[in-house]
């Protein structure tokens, strides 16, 4: 299981994006990711230079659900450089920007709709996508598990595991251990935390986002231990 952390808060990445990197760079994390809003174009070329320097994989993820603008963001993640672009629905459109690129796709499977995300569709819409997305030439899928407004989270989860060979990562609302511990038993390959951590509520009480990020590598290192 992998701790993908997201330098982004409320959908957006968080302004100071620099200076957090600064501050957790000698943590373990190796994998970090950020969408392309809440910054200018500027910060995130030189974001992901930094995240470079730091031999991370690097994710970019799109927020928005409208099918133009998650195309510029597959653009933007392009020019970037980015190892994987997760998120949008439109499979072969994107796919064809990313062709002559090295980044892989993660699409959304299900319907993700309205702002914060949420995703309907039940375990065999996910399935269904799931097996598309592969058969397209896709890398993985982008699950809002913890968003589903129609079926249990980890059913979704199973679904997903079930009809890919693909990376399956599950984003957004992941708040604690238990979690993290449910989805590895359901067969994610990796999650995504970023708001959690820079709200406190990973560990509430324990300080800054240095303790919060500790829970979840702790998390992590646990279940493979257990494993």
């Amino acid at each position: 299981m992998d701790f993908i952390f997201m330098l982004t808060r409320d959908d957006r990445t968080v302004t100071d994006c620099l200076d957090v990197v600064d501050t957790v760079r000698d943590l373990g994390i190796t994998h970090i990711g950020f969408k392309d809003i809440g910054v200018d174009r500027d910060t995130l070329t030189r974001l992901h230079a930094a995240l470079r320097v730091l031999g991370v994989t690097t994710y970019l993820e799109v927020v928005s659900t409208d099918r133009a603008q998650a195309l510029a963001s597959a653009r933007v993640a392009v020019d970037l450089g980015v190892d994987l672009l997760m998120g949008g629905t439109e499979v072969e459109e994107t796919l064809g920007l990313l062709r002559s690129s090295a980044t892989g796709y993660l699409p959304f499977v299900g319907r993700p709709f309205g702002h914060p995300t949420r995703l309907a569709g039940h375990p065999e819409r996910i399935a269904e996508d799931c097996r598309r997305a592969e058969a397209a030439g896709c890398a993985g899928v982008d699950l809002l598990a913890y968003r589903a407004t129609e079926a249990d989270p980890l059913d979704l989860v199973r679904a997903a595991r079930a009809a890919t060979t693909g990376r399956l990562v599950v984003a957004g609302s992941i708040t604690g251990a238990a979690q993290i511990r449910d989805l590895t038993a359901a067969g994610a390959d990796a999650f995504t935390i970023g708001s959690a951590a820079f709200d406190g509520s990973l560990r509430p009480h324990a300080g800054g986002l240095r303790a919060q990020l500790s829970l979840a590598l702790d998390a992590v290192r646990t279940t493979h231990v257990c494993a």
